[in-house]
């Protein structure tokens, strides 16, 4: 059998990447709060996404690591020290093979579809490939990978099972048979420089997105769209994307709650004590409230998705996002505002 499981850290987790980050940064010796590495990873934000023949997406993440963008888990990396590579590969059988070899040296960071995973107990048909994981060891004899999750258990998954999870195609987030390597050899705490700099991506990033989807911008949008799901849905697609919406902004969804700003929030409390920032103690209650509205628009979609009438209860969630939009607003143009002079200091410094 590879790795003993017992070394890998026993936690519940706010968030899927953050704690299967946070499993191998402790199993290196590294122990760090998801919090920091959310925010490190300049990994808050927002985006509304309708694909054609898809329900509608309400996220709360950023820096995903799409093309042209490093991702979370490479920016977190970056500044903390660690080197953190991406592997994906169309090969299910290479994917497999690798992971078995890396197991030998200790866990290894993984994407899957979690439609795929037995013990989740997903919903017949429902698929979410942006699901990460950690494998912790394999047993030969029975076939199995051992996996951590965001509960305090191990899991024991079928190898097949879990080709199965890794080379899924469903969309809109196909895992592409993903994982990660890290080298902790240089690893350091971050620095202010660092942390304001990941502040400022998150505050740039809602403040002017590239496009209108994503953003505070995006938020305006969702409010806007939301409020015509009702005449552009079915009945059953629409109770549908409404327990959609419902899960990726609540805490069941792996947000952590409040579509990750509570985290968020916790994460400026630990960049205040870093940088000696007194100011951001209170952007970070600011954050919190907002976690505190999200979960209030949370609710209104569970409503809605529980009623006879979905379309009922829209305007509500709609009048919910429009009125977080403008708080948001604020509260990333004060975060912009203190990056911006800090980071102008280091500078002249």
């Amino acid at each position: 059998m590879s790795q003993d499981p017992g070394r890998i850290s026993q936690f519940k987790t706010d968030h899927c990447v953050t704690g299967s980050l946070r499993r191998i940064y402790e199993f290196h010796d590294f122990p760090i709060s998801e919090d920091l590495l959310l925010g490190l990873g300049a990994g808050v934000g927002f985006v509304y996404w309708h694909m054609k023949g898809q329900p509608p997406f309400l996220g709360g993440r950023a820096n995903t690591g799409r093309p042209g963008v490093e991702g979370l888990e490479c920016t977190a990396g970056r500044r903390t020290g660690v080197q953190v590579e991406l592997h994906q590969t169309g090969s299910s059988s290479k994917a497999e093979t690798e992971l078995l070899k890396a197991l030998t040296d200790g866990p290894v960071m993984v994407k899957v579809d979690m439609g795929f995973l037995p013990y989740l107990k997903i919903p017949e048909g429902y698929h979410f490939g942006g699901h990460v994981v950690v494998a912790c060891s394999y047993d030969p004899s029975k076939r199995q990978v051992m996996v951590a999750d965001r509960d305090t258990q191990l899991h024991p998954v079928p190898l097949e099972g879990l080709r199965q999870a890794r080379g899924s195609t469903f969309k809109p987030f196909p895992p592409k048979n993903t994982w990660y390597h890290f080298d902790f050899r240089r690893k350091h705490p971050p620095s202010r420089k660092e942390v304001w700099q990941a502040i400022q991506e998150c505050a740039t990033g809602m403040l002017e997105p590239p496009i209108s989807n994503l953003g505070v911008p995006g938020i305006r949008k969702a409010g806007t769209r939301v409020a015509q799901w009702a005449t552009l849905m079915q009945p059953e697609p629409l109770r549908y994307a409404c327990f959609n919406a419902f899960v990726f902004i609540d805490a069941t969804g792996g947000t952590g709650g409040g579509i990750f700003r509570y985290m968020y929030g916790r994460f400026l409390e630990e960049a205040a004590a870093i940088t000696g920032e007194g100011r951001l103690l209170e952007v970070s209650h600011g954050m919190r409230e907002t976690g505190d509205d999200w979960q209030e628009i949370a609710g209104s979609f569970h409503k809605a998705y529980a009623a006879q009438s979905s379309g009922s209860h829209l305007s509500r969630c709609a009048a919910g996002l429009v009125a977080v939009a403008q708080r948001e607003q604020g509260l990333w143009t004060q975060l912009r505002e203190l990056s911006t002079v800090h980071i102008s200091r280091s500078r002249a410094g």
